[in-house]
C-alpha cells in the first residue's frame, strides 16, 4: 500500500516514465492475472484530468505490456462495492478498508488506500482467480491459494 511521490520529478515525460516503470516492476515482483484501476472522472480542471489521464494510460500500457486484462471501476463503483454507499467519503471507505484487512495503521495518502479499494472492488466484482472458473469464498481462502502473492509488511510502532 505504498505511494509513488513524484514531486521531485519536474519533467512530466520524467514522472510519466516513473509511472510505467514503477508498475512494470510491481507486476515483474507479484504476477498478478488482472489489472484493475479506477477510471478518469470529470472535473473542473482540465489540465488536471489531462495529467491523470496520461498518468492511468503509462499505468494500463505497462499492464498491457504483460498481456494482462485491464478493467476500469468509476469511482462510484468502488465506494459503492466497499462500503455499500457510492458516495462514501474517502474517510467512510478507509474505514472499511481497516475493517476487512484489519488495518491498524492509517495511510499517509489516501492515494494508497484508494489502490486498495480498487482491488477489493475488483475482487468483489470478479470472485474468480485469473485463469480459472472456481470462485473464492472470501479473502482467507484467497490468500491461502496464493501465499506467493502476499506481501508481508512490519507493524506499525504503537504510541
Amino acid at each position: 500500500m505504498g505511494t509513488l511521490l513524484l514531486s521531485s520529478y519536474k519533467d512530466i515525460y520524467q514522472r510519466l516514465e516513473k509511472i510505467h516503470s514503477t508498475v512494470l516492476e510491481l507486476i515483474g515482483l507479484h504476477h498478478p492475472g488482472s489489472f484493475a484501476i479506477e477510471a478518469p472522472f470529470f472535473g473542473k480542471n482540465v489540465q488536471s484530468m489531462l495529467k491523470l489521464g496520461r498518468a492511468q494510460g503509462v499505468a494500463i500500457a505497462a499492464a498491457m505490456q504483460h498481456a494482462l486484462g485491464v478493467t476500469e471501476y468509476s469511482p462510484k463503483k468502488v465506494k459503492q462495492s466497499v462500503t455499500g454507499n457510492g458516495n462514501a467519503s474517502k474517510e467512510q471507505v478507509w474505514k472499511m478498508l481497516q475493517q476487512v484487512f484489519t488495518i491498524e495503521q492509517s495511510p499517509k495518502y489516501y492515494d494508497a488506500s484508494d489502490a486498495l479499494a480498487v482491488a477489493l472492488c475488483h475482487h468483489y466484482q470478479s470472485r474468480f482467480l485469473p485463469g480459472t472458473k472456481k470462485a473464492m469464498k472470501n479473502w482467507e481462502e484467497f490468500l491461502a491459494k496464493n501465499e506467493d502473492r502476499v506481501v508481508k509488511t512490519r507493524p506499525s510502532a504503537k504510541k
